[in-house]
């Protein structure tokens, strides 16, 4: 039995490793939310968070960097009242990874475990 996306680990990526093709990227989106996107460049994914109140948004941000300090992975986060963009790419590689989807699939757990408060 393999083990499911959001179960697995980063591994560090110092570069020297190809980013994932298309079509590997596509078949890891199937495990993702729906609302995750892929940039018009295929290098990176992003998924906007919409929450009723500021400090709602804090929070999540906080876990989100909880995730990315845990995992050795760290995204860019936009936000402001109400929203939280997260956006995943792997710099050292200079587009998508595992570990991309990894964290992405972390991220959301933890959206559907906070909006079942």
């Amino acid at each position: 039995m393999t083990k499911k996306i959001v179960d697995k680990h980063c591994k560090p990526c110092e570069g020297g490793v190809d980013p994932l093709g298309s079509n590997q990227v596509e078949t890891l989106m199937d495990a993702l939310h729906e609302d995750w996107c892929v940039g018009d460049d295929g290098r990176t994914i992003s998924r906007r968070f919409e929450f009723p109140a500021y400090s709602r948004t804090l929070g999540f941000v906080n876990a989100v960097a909880w995730i990315a300090i845990t995992e050795g992975h760290h995204p860019d986060i936009t936000f402001s009242y109400g929203y939280c963009e997260v956006l995943y790419t792997t710099h050292a590689i200079g587009g998508l990874s595992d570990n991309d989807f990894i964290c992405a699939a972390k991220v959301d757990r933890l959206a559907a475990e906070t909006s079942a408060e």
